[in-house]
């Protein structure tokens, strides 16, 4: 994981001087440490392809290969001794160091508290096997293409008390996923693959694209409902005068939201790190657009000079300090707030008129009180005048929304109805899915879903939530699922299944709507809490001012 090819820098012991000062200590408390030591190492080796094996809750083995540069013999060797590192060579370059392990390697901490063996090759002719039992080294040849992998074993067997203060196999693994996702959303130019017992949990392909990263990490629906952003700003004051912050990342639209901030990853100078003031700026950033004690899915990564960031402040590198914060907070919140007002401008954009200007989605907290019902376009869209716009409603987008609060108001604080299905309906599905579907069954039960297996991946569906009476489907089973597999709570998943019930019964394109009816519908749309998107992120309402028709008549 560290490197030892040509073009890159040995491993070294440090000098006492520099070792007093980075004083890693025990970095290994649980097997997430282990994990995100191994994935730090792996990038700071120049690796784009990583692979991590967890079994059980990650005792019993831990395993994170990568294609990056290697190590020979020699640096390998010395790697698993304490205070040796490719990475620093004396504590003057402590305030300029960029690579995520400069602590040191932590291969000898992970040796003490498990048995690790690392099999890697810097390309040369013969790859070097490398086991650490209890203290005592054993060098072997080994093949293997250019790269580094090191599995753990049986971690913290003689430390009783460690293990003991371990959550459930469950609980460790949700740290591990939760690890591998901030890196792989905050590093879409690397590919990062999870195996969890033998099953592949999710896979990034690398592509340097965020949607991709989000796609894979989440799905293609989340994805879809996301915008990239890139944002500089260049520092005014002190010694950093004139150097740029540069803020860049991806942000999933309001509709889509979770009741706590895990889902909102940071990083800093490509390190992942749980930074709660780029966190807050963030939310900042989407004002109003959040509800009340919701918070955004998000990855949002800030590269500023490395001397203005200290990540010797916390013993597990997972947060470090600014000496410009407030600049940078300022600039997160300035390229989110920009974006997601950009994202939704994009979205009129597609469907352009032919004038200069595009449709943009109004803005705004309007209850649409003075919105006045002049015609249907299409049996799609509902036309209205207000004052000096006319304004554009997707019917099936707003009766969406109104049809999704009043699901959620029905069900506030209560468990949802359920409504039997005779015959019971059988489902196939992935794998993946039908592992769902064992390891959360009483989240299901909760949520109105009564799934049992019946035989390989196929689930006999015998009762499904049906909220006022409206029941789900099949593929609203597959969506929570989904929103289950992706490390989410049973709150969320029941408010990702309310959006999928709300469009069952919900207007679509080409119902026609008498003069009344669409009247009802905009003022329905106007009472609700969020009345500008559907459930699913898409704009409910555009307009078009008086000055953009006259000039596309040429007034």
């Amino acid at each position: 994981m560290s490197d030892g090819s040509a073009d890159s820098p040995t491993v070294e012991r440090l000098d006492e001087a520099t070792v007093d000062r980075i004083a890693a200590g025990e970095v290994i408390t649980r097997p997430a440490r282990v994990v995100g030591e191994l994935l730090d190492n792996a990038l700071d080796a120049g690796a784009d392809s990583i692979r991590v094996e967890v079994d059980g809750d990650g005792t019993e083995r831990l395993r994170v290969a990568d294609n990056g540069h290697g190590m020979s013999r020699r640096d390998a060797e010395r790697a698993v001794e304490r205070h040796a590192t490719s990475k620093l060579r004396d504590a003057d370059e402590l305030p300029a160091t960029t690579s995520l392990g400069f602590r040191g390697e932590a291969l000898p901490s992970i040796a003490e508290a498990g048995r690790l063996e690392l099999v890697t090759s810097d390309g040369s002719e013969h790859g070097t096997r490398l086991v650490v039992d209890d203290g005592e080294v054993q060098v072997t040849d080994a093949g293997r293409a250019r790269g580094t992998t090191v599995t753990v074993r049986d971690l913290f067997a003689d430390r009783p008390a460690r293990r003991e203060s371990l959550g459930g196999a469950g609980a460790e693994f949700a740290t591990v996923s939760s690890l591998v996702a901030r890196y792989a959303l905050t590093r879409p130019d690397v590919s990062f693959s999870l195996v969890h017992d033998g099953r592949e949990v999710f896979e990034t392909p690398g592509s340097g694209a965020y949607a991709d990263a989000l796609a894979a990490v989440y799905d293609r629906h989340v994805a879809a409902r996301s915008t990239t952003f890139s944002h500089e700003t260049a520092l005014s004051a002190g010694e950093f005068d004139g150097a740029t912050i540069h803020v860049d990342g991806v942000l999933v639209y309001p509709s889509t939201t979770r009741s706590d901030r895990s889902h909102l990853r940071t990083a800093i100078n490509d390190r992942p790190v749980v930074d709660e003031g780029i966190r807050r700026a963030t939310e900042r950033g989407y004002g109003t657009l959040l509800p009340d004690g919701r918070h955004p899915v998000a990855a949002v990564s800030v590269s500023l000079p490395p001397e203005s960031v200290d990540a010797n402040v916390h013993p597990a590198k997972a947060e470090v300090a600014l000496s410009v914060r407030d600049a940078v907070e300022a600039a997160v919140e300035t390229g989110v707030s920009d974006a997601l007002t950009t994202a939704d401008l994009r979205r009129s954009g597609e469907v352009a008129m032919g004038l200069d200007e595009s449709l943009a989605p109004k803005a705004g907290d309007s209850a649409l009180a003075e919105a006045d019902v002049v015609g249907q376009f299409r049996e799609t869209y509902v036309l209205c005048a207000e004052g000096d716009e006319l304004l554009v409603i997707d019917q099936h987008a707003a009766h969406e929304r109104v049809n999704y609060e009043r699901l959620q108001a029905a069900v506030a604080g209560e468990a949802i109805e359920r409504a039997d299905l005779s015959p019971p309906e059988t489902v196939s599905l992935s794998p993946g899915e039908a592992a769902v579907v064992e390891s959360h069954a009483d989240d299901l039960a909760a949520l109105g879903f009564d799934a049992d297996p019946f035989g390989g991946t196929t689930v006999k569906l015998s009762a499904v939530p049906a909220p006022m009476g409206l029941p789900a489907d099949a593929g609203a089973f597959r969506e929570t699922l989904a929103t289950l597999a992706g490390g989410d709570d049973p709150a969320d998943a029941r408010d990702d299944a309310l959006a999928a019930l709300a469009c069952h019964p919900s207007l679509k394109a080409g119902d026609a709507l008498d003069a009344d009816d669409a009247q009802a519908l905009v003022e329905r749309l106007g009472q609700c809490e969020q009345p500008f998107a559907c459930p699913h992120g898409r704009p409910t309402v555009l307009s078009v001012s008086e000055e953009t028709l006259a000039a596309g008549f040429e007034r």
